[in-house]
């Protein structure tokens, strides 16, 4: 068992890890999206074209990719990433 404190390159593969894996999230997530709601418009379209319910899919469930799309590639701004790093800056002075 390692007690040691991870090295820098440990902690940025970690961090490149868990980047990856949530852009990889995302694109699962759109992908079924896209093939979700193409299946409710036609399935829509050939029982009620009359009445069009599949926007409420659409836009629903969009919203709700639109919110995860902002939290993976939103938190992956420069801006994010030097507050962060400042943070983390702080943080180690205070605890000299």
């Amino acid at each position: 068992m390692n007690l040691a404190s991870p090295t820098p390159d440990e902690d940025i593969r970690r961090l490149a890890e868990r980047r990856v894996r949530a852009r990889h999230g995302l694109m699962v997530h759109a992908v079924v999206y896209l093939a979700v709601n193409l299946g409710l418009v036609a399935l829509n379209l050939a029982t009620s074209p009359h009445y069009l319910w599949f926007i409420w899919s659409v836009f629903g469930w969009g919203i709700g990719l639109a919110a995860h799309a902002w939290a993976v590639l939103g938190s992956m701004t420069d801006a994010h990433e030097r507050a962060v790093q400042a943070e983390m800056a702080r943080l180690r002075d205070r605890g000299r």
